[in-house]
Protein backbone atom coordinates (compact mmCIF):
# COMPACT_ATOMS: atom_id res chain seq x y z
CA UNK A 1 0.00 0.00 0.00
CA UNK A 2 0.93 3.64 -0.44
CA UNK A 3 0.50 4.86 3.13
CA UNK A 4 0.35 8.51 4.16
CA UNK A 5 1.55 8.99 7.73
CA UNK A 6 0.13 12.16 9.26
CA UNK A 7 2.32 13.32 12.12
CA UNK A 8 5.36 11.58 10.66
CA UNK A 9 7.87 13.82 12.43
CA UNK A 10 6.52 13.08 15.90
CA UNK A 11 8.07 10.59 18.30
CA UNK A 12 5.66 7.81 17.40
CA UNK A 13 5.30 8.93 13.79
CA UNK A 14 8.99 8.39 13.07
CA UNK A 15 8.71 4.84 14.35
CA UNK A 16 5.68 4.31 12.11
CA UNK A 17 7.73 5.39 9.09
CA UNK A 18 10.51 2.98 10.03
CA UNK A 19 8.03 0.17 10.59
CA UNK A 20 6.40 0.72 7.19
CA UNK A 21 9.75 0.85 5.40
CA UNK A 22 10.99 -2.28 7.16
CA UNK A 23 7.81 -4.17 6.32
CA UNK A 24 8.70 -4.11 2.59
CA UNK A 25 4.94 -4.32 1.91
CA UNK A 26 4.27 -0.60 1.92
CA UNK A 27 5.48 2.71 0.52
CA UNK A 28 5.71 5.30 3.29
CA UNK A 29 4.69 8.87 2.56
CA UNK A 30 5.43 11.29 5.38
CA UNK A 31 3.34 14.39 6.01
CA UNK A 32 5.57 17.03 7.60
CA UNK A 33 4.99 20.69 8.38
CA UNK A 34 8.32 22.20 7.41
CA UNK A 35 10.65 21.83 4.45
CA UNK A 36 13.67 21.51 6.75
CA UNK A 37 12.29 18.14 7.89
CA UNK A 38 12.53 16.68 4.38
CA UNK A 39 16.07 15.31 4.68
CA UNK A 40 15.32 13.46 7.92
CA UNK A 41 12.29 11.76 6.38
CA UNK A 42 14.22 10.78 3.25
CA UNK A 43 16.93 9.24 5.42
CA UNK A 44 14.26 7.09 7.09
CA UNK A 45 13.19 5.88 3.65
CA UNK A 46 9.95 7.86 3.29
CA UNK A 47 8.71 10.20 0.61
CA UNK A 48 8.22 13.54 2.43
CA UNK A 49 5.19 15.70 1.67
CA UNK A 50 4.80 19.16 3.18
CA UNK A 51 1.39 20.09 4.57
CA UNK A 52 -0.30 21.72 7.56
CA UNK A 53 -3.16 20.16 9.53
CA UNK A 54 -4.54 23.62 10.20
CA UNK A 55 -4.79 24.41 6.47
CA UNK A 56 -6.10 22.56 3.41
CA UNK A 57 -3.93 19.46 2.97
CA UNK A 58 -6.27 17.45 0.74
CA UNK A 59 -3.70 17.46 -2.08
CA UNK A 60 -1.58 15.02 -0.07
CA UNK A 61 -4.23 12.33 -0.44
CA UNK A 62 -3.58 11.78 -4.13
CA UNK A 63 -1.98 8.43 -5.00
CA UNK A 64 -2.33 6.93 -1.52
CA UNK A 65 -4.34 3.89 -0.43
CA UNK A 66 -4.28 4.24 3.34
CA UNK A 67 -3.84 6.76 6.13
CA UNK A 68 -2.16 6.37 9.50
CA UNK A 69 -3.06 9.37 11.64
CA UNK A 70 -0.36 9.67 14.31
CA UNK A 71 -0.38 13.43 14.81
CA UNK A 72 -0.75 15.06 18.20
CA UNK A 73 -0.65 18.62 19.45
CA UNK A 74 1.76 17.73 22.26
CA UNK A 75 1.57 18.30 25.98
CA UNK A 76 3.05 21.81 25.87
CA UNK A 77 0.32 23.35 23.70
CA UNK A 78 -2.90 25.02 24.75
CA UNK A 79 -6.48 23.85 24.23
CA UNK A 80 -6.89 25.80 20.98
CA UNK A 81 -4.02 23.89 19.36
CA UNK A 82 -5.35 20.60 20.72
CA UNK A 83 -8.72 21.28 19.10
CA UNK A 84 -7.08 22.37 15.83
CA UNK A 85 -4.84 19.30 15.53
CA UNK A 86 -6.33 16.39 17.46
CA UNK A 87 -9.96 17.08 16.61
CA UNK A 88 -10.35 19.35 13.57
CA UNK A 89 -7.19 18.20 11.78
CA UNK A 90 -8.15 14.57 12.24
CA UNK A 91 -11.70 15.20 11.05
CA UNK A 92 -10.41 16.91 7.91
CA UNK A 93 -8.14 13.94 7.22
CA UNK A 94 -11.08 11.56 7.60
CA UNK A 95 -13.20 13.64 5.23
CA UNK A 96 -10.41 13.85 2.64
CA UNK A 97 -9.97 10.07 2.81
CA UNK A 98 -13.69 9.52 2.35
CA UNK A 99 -13.85 11.90 -0.62
CA UNK A 100 -11.12 9.90 -2.34
CA UNK A 101 -12.51 6.49 -1.44
CA UNK A 102 -9.36 5.31 0.34
CA UNK A 103 -9.09 1.69 1.46
CA UNK A 104 -7.95 2.09 5.07
CA UNK A 105 -7.76 4.67 7.86
CA UNK A 106 -5.81 3.85 11.02
CA UNK A 107 -6.26 6.27 13.91
CA UNK A 108 -3.79 6.52 16.78
CA UNK A 109 -6.02 7.54 19.66
CA UNK A 110 -5.61 7.15 23.42
CA UNK A 111 -7.01 5.19 26.31
CA UNK A 112 -9.67 7.37 27.90
CA UNK A 113 -10.85 8.97 24.66
CA UNK A 114 -14.23 7.33 25.22
CA UNK A 115 -14.48 8.61 28.82
CA UNK A 116 -12.73 12.02 28.88
CA UNK A 117 -14.55 13.17 32.03
CA UNK A 118 -12.79 10.44 33.99
CA UNK A 119 -9.33 11.58 32.89
CA UNK A 120 -6.92 13.85 34.77
CA UNK A 121 -7.84 17.53 34.61
CA UNK A 122 -4.90 18.32 32.34
CA UNK A 123 -5.91 15.58 29.89
CA UNK A 124 -9.67 16.02 29.67
CA UNK A 125 -9.69 18.43 26.73
CA UNK A 126 -7.19 16.31 24.81
CA UNK A 127 -9.19 13.14 25.42
CA UNK A 128 -12.41 14.86 24.44
CA UNK A 129 -10.83 16.04 21.17
CA UNK A 130 -9.55 12.54 20.46
CA UNK A 131 -12.94 11.06 21.24
CA UNK A 132 -14.75 13.40 18.84
CA UNK A 133 -12.33 12.54 16.04
CA UNK A 134 -12.72 8.83 16.77
CA UNK A 135 -16.50 9.08 16.60
CA UNK A 136 -16.32 10.94 13.30
CA UNK A 137 -14.18 8.13 11.91
CA UNK A 138 -16.57 5.43 13.11
CA UNK A 139 -19.46 7.23 11.41
CA UNK A 140 -17.53 7.95 8.19
CA UNK A 141 -18.13 4.65 6.46
CA UNK A 142 -14.38 4.13 5.97
CA UNK A 143 -12.68 0.84 6.74
CA UNK A 144 -11.21 2.11 10.00
CA UNK A 145 -9.20 0.89 12.94
CA UNK A 146 -8.85 2.98 16.10
CA UNK A 147 -5.91 2.04 18.32
CA UNK A 148 -5.92 3.34 21.90
CA UNK A 149 -2.61 2.79 23.70
CA UNK A 150 -1.97 3.40 27.35
CA UNK A 151 0.94 5.51 28.58
CA UNK A 152 3.58 5.86 25.85
CA UNK A 153 7.21 5.29 26.77
CA UNK A 154 10.51 5.33 24.92
CA UNK A 155 12.57 2.19 24.60
CA UNK A 156 13.08 -0.70 22.22
CA UNK A 157 10.12 -2.62 20.91
CA UNK A 158 9.24 -5.86 22.66
CA UNK A 159 7.00 -7.23 19.92
CA UNK A 160 4.53 -8.33 22.60
CA UNK A 161 1.30 -6.68 23.66
CA UNK A 162 -2.03 -7.05 25.38
CA UNK A 163 -4.88 -6.03 23.08
CA UNK A 164 -8.57 -5.92 23.92
CA UNK A 165 -11.69 -3.92 23.16
CA UNK A 166 -11.35 -2.77 26.78
CA UNK A 167 -8.39 -3.60 29.02
CA UNK A 168 -9.48 -3.86 32.64
CA UNK A 169 -6.15 -2.82 34.20
CA UNK A 170 -5.08 0.28 32.30
CA UNK A 171 -2.12 1.10 34.54
CA UNK A 172 0.55 -0.30 32.24
CA UNK A 173 2.48 1.33 29.41
CA UNK A 174 3.65 0.56 25.89
CA UNK A 175 6.70 1.58 23.89
CA UNK A 176 6.21 3.88 20.94
CA UNK A 177 8.00 1.36 18.74
CA UNK A 178 5.48 -1.32 19.65
CA UNK A 179 2.62 1.09 18.95
CA UNK A 180 4.12 1.75 15.52
CA UNK A 181 4.35 -1.97 14.80
CA UNK A 182 0.69 -2.37 15.78
CA UNK A 183 -0.40 0.47 13.48
CA UNK A 184 1.47 -1.05 10.55
CA UNK A 185 0.13 -4.54 11.23
CA UNK A 186 -3.44 -3.22 11.36
CA UNK A 187 -3.25 -2.11 7.73
CA UNK A 188 -3.68 -5.66 6.47
CA UNK A 189 -5.12 -7.57 9.44
CA UNK A 190 -8.84 -8.15 8.77
CA UNK A 191 -9.59 -8.86 12.44
CA UNK A 192 -8.88 -5.19 13.19
CA UNK A 193 -11.23 -3.81 10.53
CA UNK A 194 -14.02 -1.58 11.89
CA UNK A 195 -12.78 -1.99 15.46
CA UNK A 196 -11.64 0.21 18.33
CA UNK A 197 -9.32 -1.42 20.83
CA UNK A 198 -6.80 -0.74 23.58
CA UNK A 199 -3.19 -1.88 23.79
CA UNK A 200 -0.44 -2.16 26.38
CA UNK A 201 2.80 -4.08 26.42
CA UNK A 202 2.07 -7.67 27.37
CA UNK A 203 2.91 -11.29 26.69
CA UNK A 204 1.36 -11.97 23.27
CA UNK A 205 3.07 -11.46 19.92
CA UNK A 206 1.57 -8.49 18.07
CA UNK A 207 0.33 -10.50 15.08
CA UNK A 208 -1.35 -13.10 17.30
CA UNK A 209 -2.89 -10.48 19.58
CA UNK A 210 -4.43 -8.61 16.65
CA UNK A 211 -5.90 -11.79 15.18
CA UNK A 212 -7.78 -12.33 18.43
CA UNK A 213 -9.26 -8.87 18.98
Amino acid sequence: MNVLVIGANGKTGKHVITSLVNSSQHIAKAMIRRAEQIDAMEQLGAKPLVGDLEEDFSYLFDEVNAIIFAAGSGSSTGPDKTTAVDEEGAIKAIDYAKERGLDRFIMLSSMGADTPDLGPDGMKHYLEAKGKADQHLVESGLNYTIVRPGALVDGEKTGKITASLSIEDKSGSITREDVAEVLTACLTEPETYHKTFEILNGETAIEEALKNI
